[in-house]
């Protein structure tokens, strides 16, 4: 058995959901000089550039957590403002983009899987992407973990989908089946300009949390059942946000896909699997 396989075979036999609290009580920690060490490790190791964040002091942050989420310095990511942009939502690198085709997404080579059981199994949320546009965004430890909308948008519905926490990085990717659609997520679906657009924040092993601006901790708790929210389109408990506003939040990195309906944009040219992405920068045209 080679390297890779056994770690895939590792993870079927870790106990995900046990690790990924435990490492999340760790991170939530207010250790001191424990926390600023660790923090320090973490830099090290995966080469973050502190000059980006808006403390670059590691000794700042209390908890890991807050390093981990740290924001940016004002103006270091512009945002694409031409209303006929669709912006990059991350910082990360695209895994997988393209059509929906019956209903199917894809994974990686050689592994499709279904948007509807993604999105949570219900046949009226998947049924205005069938035959649109789908993208997987990859975020790895060194990225910035803030999410933001790719368009304006108000909050149509929100839906917590529970699921194993398998790790989403490339190489699960192609060696487990169904991987995004068997991980906890959280489902959030937009009316936009485009119609309506679909954003699901993927959970993962050592993924402590998932947050969303208008609902804070999502997970965990984690659940056993399906639970969905609606929201109001008008008045004043209506969650409108525009394009480049943050919706959310992981807690030690994961994966964003995002879905929109047949003829409303397309990807620019040089949006391909393994390109880098920079929140704000350019994604994709809206059709006019």
């Amino acid at each position: 058995m080679n390297l890779d396989k056994i770690k895939i075979a590792m993870q079927y036999a870790l106990p995900k959901h046990a690790v990924s609290r435990l490492v999340g009580k760790l991170a939530a920690a207010q250790a001191g000089a424990l926390t600023t060490q660790l923090i320090k490790l973490f830099i090290k190791q995966y080469k973050i550039d502190m000059s980006e964040a808006l403390y670059e002091d590691p000794a700042h942050y209390k908890t890991f957590n807050e390093f981990f989420t740290r924001p940016l310095k004002p103006g270091i990511r512009p945002l694409a403002t031409e209303d006929h942009i669709i912006a990059h939502p991350v910082d990360g690198a695209i895994s997988q983009l393209g059509d929906v085709v019956d209903g199917q997404i894809i994974q990686a080579k050689g592994h499709d899987y279904s948007l509807q059981t993604l999105l949570g199994g219900n046949e009226q949320d998947v049924a205005p992407f069938l035959g649109g546009k789908f993208a997987t965004i990859y975020l790895a430890p060194k990225d910035y973990h803030r999410i933001h909308m790719p368009v304006d948008g108000v909050l149509k519905k929100m839906i917590y989908v529970p699921g194993d926490l398998f790790s989403v990085n490339p190489l699960t990717a192609q060696n487990v089946p169904n991987l995004f659609a068997r991980n906890e997520r959280v489902v959030a679906i937009f009316d936009t300009e485009i119609g309506p657009l679909s954003m699901v924040l993927v959970g993962a092993t050592i993924v402590a949390s998932i947050e969303t601006i208008w609902a804070g901790t999502v997970t965990p708790p984690a659940g056993k059942d399906i639970f969905s929210w609606d929201y109001p389109s008008e008045g004043p408990q209506a969650i409108k946000l525009k394009k480049g506003d943050e919706m959310g939040r992981f807690k030690l990195g994961s994966t964003v896909i995002l879905s929109w309906g047949a003829d409303k944009a397309e990807f620019l040219a040089d949006q391909q699997p393994e390109t880098v992405t920079r929140m704000g920068t350019p994604f994709a045209t809206i059709n006019q």
